[in-house]
């Protein structure tokens, strides 16, 4: 929870906030004779996938209120593949317990965009930064283990 002052009382709070998602769909080769998808619907199955994942497993300090996977994909020219590259954006807004709880989506690949919708106003002291900064070293710390897995594959 964080603080937050109304009038002269200081009072424990949730944090609402809306997050942008861009899934990134590349090209599949299809099998044996047949063509793969479409980058656009590899994007949009990746992102089914995930929203579905992110609403389904439990994650203490965080609870879905809404996911709006109605964007439509969109291309661009990815010049280090050399080839299209299709991203299906999701926007999500969610309740947390604390700016911690907040880390683990943007802190992700996919992560674009925050917005803060209450409180308008926290108060954040010392340690409450100093625990942000090491959750986010933590964070940064398990995605840099799991891309090196990755290229270890």
């Amino acid at each position: 929870m964080v603080k937050v002052k109304l009038g002269d009382e200081i009072v424990q709070s949730k944090i609402k906030f809306r997050v942008r998602m861009d899934f990134r769909g590349e090209h599949r080769p299809g099998k044996f004779l047949f063509g793969g998808k479409p980058v656009e619907q590899v994007a949009q199955n990746i992102r089914e996938e995930q929203v579905t994942l992110l609403r389904n497993i439990p994650i203490q300090g965080i609870s879905f209120e809404e996911c709006d996977t109605s964007p439509e994909p969109y291309v661009i020219y990815d010049e280090t593949l050399g080839e299209k590259v299709a991203y299906a954006p999701a926007f999500i807004t969610v309740n947390a317990d604390s700016i911690e709880d907040m880390i683990r989506f943007v802190m992700r690949e996919e992560f674009r965009k925050i917005e803060v919708i209450e409180p308008t106003q926290m108060i954040i002291t010392n340690k409450d930064l100093e625990k942000i900064l090491f959750k986010m070293g933590e964070e940064l710390r398990t995605q840099l283990m799991l891309f090196a897995r990755k290229l270890k594959k």
